[in-house]
């Protein structure tokens, strides 16, 4: 591989192509240690960015990808770690190895791209020992007949990546960890400040937040949490799985994002009330509205989601009806008192958790799922008796999905009027409050101290009544 005076990798020019050296067949080469986990990132990587594939399913361990599921569990891990910090920061890492050629890989080049990527990944934001990296993402490259002459730019790249990392980091500090079309979108509805916050903080992991069924300072105390002005706790970090944490068999609480604690606490009590929750899978709501005093359904049109549902509250030792069902066309035989409607979306404010969802959806999908989420409010006010409360929300980022669709139905529904949420009951998410009276979080608000991870989920939370 020729290398300019600077260091940079010369771009390839046929005039400069040389035979690939005769290998032995794949099935006669002995693996190294660590190649099927590299090679099994830059194919999901692959399906993620150029097939908007999710990532969730492909990591699943019964029905995932097939390369991933025939990984050991350590490998696995080093899976996800990889697709999880290269996902976050991919506009940072193409700035990166763009930074570092002299021209922009061939057109069509996509494999040699995922692999670069995910070698990067590792050098940047892991603790990988940068030769690992290289010379697995040089393996690769020999390994793959579309990229085996590509194998002197890959090592040249990665290479001088690692030695001039922090450098790197600096200079790519400034870029947007989110693709353009979201930095866009984030600037109209929050402003130029506010979307680089939310994109900054989009790059830190998700903490793991739990709901109580009561006693949370105690619980905070037990468990090394802090209470949060949602009423849940939040956990320092901790090892070992979530199940051997104390009171998770005898269902003292269950895992749920401090955002997705929001909308169910919007109804306060319900006691002696009926309540609709219409999409209730895996069932953290449904909880939080049987513990406020509901007789509840709850429904999910998937059967193998509200197995999962009725599994979850069976641990928690709590009740409610549960129905299989398609809530755009349920009709009850009597109306409820109040309907919880946590409305399918696009997710962009989970990425903290799932960071494929800025790379699998669009514009497209958004304003599909905005159309969507409208018929599902207008349906769902019809569900409740006069007087009824309907709470809408979902965790998307985007107001066209959120406060847009609430705009709406107000606009030419004379029956239904907004239920503003007030400010001083949410001592320190006020900043939360529109002053409409609407809840809207974002990752960058909740600042915490020091061991205890901030931020939370992008949700929207908007509280309805039927009027008439």
């Amino acid at each position: 591989m020729v290398l300019n005076s600077d260091g940079k990798a010369k771009p390839f020019h046929k005039s400069r192509r040389h035979k690939p050296a005769e290998r032995p067949p794949q099935a006669a080469r002995e693996e190294k240690p660590g190649f099927a986990a590299r090679a099994t990132a830059a194919k999901i990587l692959a399906a993620v960015v150029d097939r908007k594939t999710s990532l969730d399913g492909m990591l699943d361990a019964e029905g995932g990808n097939p390369a991933y599921r025939a990984l050991g569990e350590n490998d696995r891990a080093l899976v996800r770690a990889i697709l999880n910090s290269a996902l976050r920061h991919l506009p940072r890492i193409d700035a990166a190895l763009a930074s570092l050629l002299d021209s922009p890989l061939p057109e069509g080049a996509r494999a040699l791209h995922h692999l670069l990527t995910v070698g990067a990944a590792q050098i940047l934001y892991l603790d990988v020992p940068d030769h690992s990296a290289v010379d697995l993402a040089v393996e690769q490259a020999n390994q793959d007949p579309r990229n085996r002459r590509f194998a002197g730019l890959v090592n040249a790249i990665l290479r001088r990546l690692g030695r001039e990392k922090q450098d790197v980091l600096r200079r790519i500090a400034s870029v947007p960890a989110t693709p353009d079309w979201f930095i866009e979108r984030l600037e109209g509805a929050y402003g130029r400040e506010a979307a680089l916050a939310i994109a900054e903080a989009q790059l830190e992991p998700a903490a793991i937040d739990i709901t109580v069924k009561s006693d949370a300072e105690g619980w905070a105390r037990r468990l090394n949490g802090v209470v949060l002005p949602t009423g849940g706790v939040r956990l320092a970090a901790f090892e070992g799985g979530i199940p051997a944490l104390e009171g998770y068999d005898d269902g003292e609480w269950w895992v749920q994002d401090a955002a997705a604690g929001i909308p169910a606490r919007l109804f306060g009590s319900l006691t002696g009330k009926r309540v609709v929750d219409l999409c209730a899978a895996p069932g953290g709501k449904t909880a939080q509205l049987i513990l406020a005093g509901g007789e509840v359904t709850a429904l999910d049109q998937s059967a193998t989601r509200l197995k999962r549902l009725e599994t979850n509250l069976a641990r928690l030792q709590l009740k409610a009806q549960t129905m299989v069902a398609d809530m755009a066309k349920y009709r009850p035989d009597e109306l409820f008192d109040a309907a919880l409607l946590d409305a399918p979306c696009s997710s962009t404010g989970t990425t903290r958790r799932h960071p494929d969802v800025l790379w699998t959806k669009g514009m497209a999908d958004i304003e599909r799922l905005a159309a969507f989420q409208e018929r599902l409010l207008r349906h769902a006010l019809t569900l409740v008796k006069p007087g009824g409360l309907v709470v809408f929300s979902n965790c998307s980022l985007d107001p066209l999905e959120g406060e847009d669709v609430v705009a709406r139905v107000l606009a030419d529904s004379d029956g239904v009027e907004r239920v503003p949420v007030r400010a001083e009951d949410w001592p320190g998410l006020e900043d939360a409050i529109s002053p409409l009276g609407e809840f809207r979080t974002t990752p960058a608000m909740l600042p915490l101290g020091e061991g205890i991870p901030s931020g939370l989920d992008g949700f929207f939370a908007a509280v309805l009544r039927r009027t008439r």
